[in-house]
């Protein structure tokens, strides 16, 4: 039997997670030293001495079939591996695997099954075969109602990922509002999704900056409400001037088409994780020392 005790012996001895450990415990029946080697030989504790390494560089893809898209990021440690064959394979079948899956989180995703084992396996394994610090970063599944349509673009080879869902309006109108996320890269989809407190700080910011310039207070109030609206068409997709006609905004180039924007995300490889500088001889050199 396999107790607490010796799955918390198992995790300070080798570092590994505790779900790992018991499961190391429970297929060499409670054998300390089998179930180091069976965590040795599944690349876990190879893995495990990754995890504090940043993982930052990687890709960003889109998997989809007639009525359902799941968008993801996996992040490698650096850029020399996410053009490797093994790693673009690696998250074609992640995504897959959950576009074929009702996993809503990434618990749920991890622990799908993948041939005999599971996605967390098959993560971990690769990690052991390519020698860098792999982290499957995020995802989100869409599924489209009546009458939408996806808008898909992958730009710079996996870089930036952009998923759109129009309702009313055709493919090629909602591949166009992608194209328009991949570049101008908006912070929220429309006004209504900006949250209070981000308006608030701005409206204080601008404020701050017409009473600075020394305009009366109630000038400085319609100067304030009109740089709010410059500000919504800056980080809004909706609001923003559509790139193939600067003239009208991306709502209304959707509106003359029939439709409306449902849905828009957008996933840019390694955003908001610090980066470490390395020149490309010292990633070849990386890869070298670590195999």
């Amino acid at each position: 039997m396999v107790t607490a005790q010796m799955v918390k012996e198992l995790r300070e001895k080798t570092g590994a997670g505790m779900l790992d450990c018991k499961k190391a415990l429970v297929e060499t029946n409670g054998d300390m030293s089998k179930a180091e080697d069976y965590l040795r030989e599944k690349g876990i504790l190879k893995a495990t001495k990754k995890e504090s390494r940043i993982a930052a560089e990687g890709l960003a893809t889109i998997c989809s079939n007639d009525n359902k898209a799941v968008i993801l990021e996996v992040n490698s440690e650096t850029d020399f591996v996410s053009k490797n064959e093994e790693f673009k394979n690696l998250v074609s079948e992640i995504g897959q695997t959950i576009l074929n899956s009702d996993a809503k989180t990434m618990d749920e995703a991890l622990a799908l099954p993948y041939e005999n084992e599971t996605l967390k396996d098959l993560i971990v394994a690769k990690i052991a075969k390519i020698g860098e610090k792999l982290s499957f970063r995020r995802f989100e599944t869409v599924t489209l109602g009546a009458d939408e349509h996806f808008g898909i673009y992958i730009h710079m080879g996996g870089k930036i990922a952009s998923l759109v869902v129009v309702k009313g309006a055709d493919e090629e109108v909602a591949k166009d509002v992608a194209m328009q996320q991949a570049a101008m890269k908006p912070k929220y989809t429309s006004i209504k999704d900006v949250p209070e407190e981000v308006v608030a700080k701005e409206r204080e910011v601008q404020k701050e900056m017409a009473m600075n310039e020394g305009k009366p207070a109630e000038i400085a109030e319609k100067m304030v409400e009109g740089r709010i609206q410059k500000f919504f068409k800056e980080i809004c997709l909706t609001e923003q001037a559509f790139i193939k006609d600067n003239g009208i905004s991306v709502a209304t180039y959707v509106k003359n088409n029939g439709g409306e924007i449902v849905k828009a995300i957008r996933y840019e490889v390694g955003e908001g994780i610090e980066k470490k500088s390395e020149d490309f001889a010292s990633e070849v050199m990386s890869q070298i020392n670590n195999n």
